[in-house]
């Protein structure tokens, strides 16, 4: 008897997705094959979770599932003539219109209820749907697909690289994350799924992204942000500093009296996706005063306070 999809995430059936996507993910953390390598019985476990995480997340596949279980979700499958069918059986097998019609004027044509294997109205016999889906099971399905997150650098995801895998039947798999992937971004690599329970196509790998922070580089959509330290002097008199990009150094004019917090726009230096405008990159300069406990240095910053505005500055920071 197969195992309930609930069951096998651990969630009650009236779980929103929010709960199946968090008990999902603690699970295929913790019975990934690279973390239990040689253990069979995990790594089945392992499919099966992502078995049931396919159908559940998906609010489609999992209303089906609710009605039909995991029958229904067989390629082939007709739900509207299921449910017609459904429908006929339960006022005991009578007409519900002209020419055999489904309670819901839906034509009942049983070959097509599983898209056409053959069967007659005596496949369902006294077992109703129990019979035709077990006729049904010997025909070659499709296996599911496994959903797996993988964590990647910044500039990894920023640039766009290459990464060697193991998939969950312990083979290598070579794939290439797009220039631009972001957090959530879903890489598809076909055939490298579950395999198929009766010698169908095996389902699909897909990747999820988890991006790893970056200690000088932030993101927002398309553009990336850097804090750049700049002296007083720096600020007051304007300089010329070298900073950071993803792409390697460039050198950028600090304006004379340049406000801490100040932006600089680097047209094109942020992130570049295919098919779509590179980001910008944005340099904030952030002006450090100096420190220290030189009596020349306490006698310099009383002598600029007399330059400074002073409290008219906060003047606009009252509610």
């Amino acid at each position: 008897m197969a195992e309930d999809f609930y069951s096998t995430l651990g969630v009650p059936k009236n779980a929103d997705a929010d709960a199946i996507k968090k008990a999902y993910r603690k699970l295929a953390r913790d019975l990934h094959p690279d973390k239990n390598p040689g253990d069979a019985k995990g790594e089945a476990r392992f499919k099966a979770v992502n078995r049931a995480f396919e159908v559940l997340h998906d609010k489609d596949k999992r209303q089906i599932y609710d009605e039909f279980g995991e029958e229904g979700l067989r390629e082939g499958f007709d739900v509207e003539k299921a449910r017609a069918f459904k429908n006929f059986q339960q006022r005991g097998g009578r007409r519900g219109g002209v020419g055999g019609m489904g309670g819901q004027g839906v034509p009942i044509d049983i070959e097509d209820l599983f898209g056409g294997g053959g069967f007659s109205a005596s496949s369902f016999g006294g077992g109703g749907f129990a019979d035709a889906f077990a006729n049904a099971r010997r025909r070659p399905s499709r296996g599911s697909d496994i959903e797996q997150p993988i964590r990647i650098d910044f500039i990894s995801a920023v640039k766009g690289t290459s990464l060697e895998l193991r998939s969950a039947g312990a083979e290598t798999v070579t794939v290439r994350v797009p220039a631009g992937a972001n957090n959530g971004s879903r890489i598809r690599i076909r055939g490298h799924g579950a395999p198929s329970r009766n010698g169908g196509p095996p389902g699909d790998l897909i990747l999820v992204t988890e991006v790893a922070p970056h200690p000088l580089f932030t993101r927002e959509g398309e553009d990336l942000y850097l804090d750049v330290p700049i002296t007083v002097s720096e600020a007051f008199h304007g300089a010329k500093v070298k900073v950071p990009t993803i792409d390697g150094a460039v050198t950028v004019k600090v304006p004379p009296q340049t406000q801490s917090g100040t932006k600089l726009r680097l047209r094109g230096k942020g992130v570049a996706r295919k098919g779509k405008e590179s980001g910008d990159m944005y340099v904030r300069f952030m002006v450090h005063i100096p420190v220290g406990s030189a009596p020349e240095l306490a006698e310099l910053v009383s002598k600029l306070g007399a330059f400074e505005a002073g409290e008219p500055l906060r003047a606009n920071l009252k509610l």
